[in-house]
């Protein structure tokens, strides 16, 4: 199989060359450029259509928000992890909504990064264990939980398989290729599975697949 192909994003040279001495044992994973801020990451992607974009958070002239942003709209087939130091939720809840794939903490055991890349580029979600747990939690501590049990019970098959690759990072239309559906059709099955649980966002379509245990499925 081809390797990953990955585009490192930071602003410290340091942990860039920290990075690619963590991934240098892994045969499966290439590292075809670096970027230091969020703009040089955006046009490096553009310009090799990397399997992954490995993309700091806090970042000169571009951030890493903004750049996943932009990113995902240019390319939306490259996935992003992003990392960071952050370990607050509101950091986890942007970066989702802006369309990264996974979230890794540069404080985290350096396996992680290479099992980060795998899972991203595979079709995965990643999101750091550290704070997995405290996304579990704030959907579970939600009132009427089981309301939320009996209502999934009402999901449909098909309803079910759309949530779970919303879940997984998947755009509107990427699903509508991969199920050979139209674009609308996905965003009516969409729209009802999140009525149904009452899920309000992208964000909590996560946080449900974490709590099912969806984004640990093969």
């Amino acid at each position: 199989m081809p390797a990953i192909r990955v585009v490192i994003a930071d602003d410290h040279e340091t942990v860039r060359e920290g990075l690619k001495s963590i991934l240098k044992d892994s045969p499966d994973i290439e590292i075809v450029a670096e970027a230091a801020d969020g703009q040089a990451a955006i046009a490096a992607a553009k310009r090799l259509g990397p399997d992954v974009v490995i993309m700091d958070v806090s970042m000169p002239t571009v951030n890493g928000l903004a750049a996943t942003r932009t990113l995902k709209q240019a390319c939306p087939r490259v996935r992003v992890l992003a990392l960071t130091r952050h370990t607050e939720q509101g950091y986890v809840h942007q970066l989702l909504r802006a369309g990264a794939s996974g979230y890794v903490l540069k404080q985290s055991r350096a396996s992680a990064l290479p099992h980060a890349i795998r899972s991203v580029a595979a079709g995965g979600t990643f999101v750091d264990p550290a704070i997995a747990g405290d996304l579990i939690a704030e959907l579970s501590d939600r009132p009427h939980p089981a309301a939320r049990a009996a209502r999934k019970r009402d999901l449909t098959a098909r309803e079910i398989q759309v949530l779970k690759l919303v879940a997984l990072g998947y755009s509107n239309k990427e699903i509508a290729l991969q199920l050979e559906l139209s674009v609308k059709t996905i965003e009516t099955h969409k729209a009802k599975a999140m009525s149904k649980l009452a899920l309000q966002s992208r964000v909590e379509v996560v946080q449900f697949a974490l709590v099912e245990g969806w984004l640990q499925e093969p």
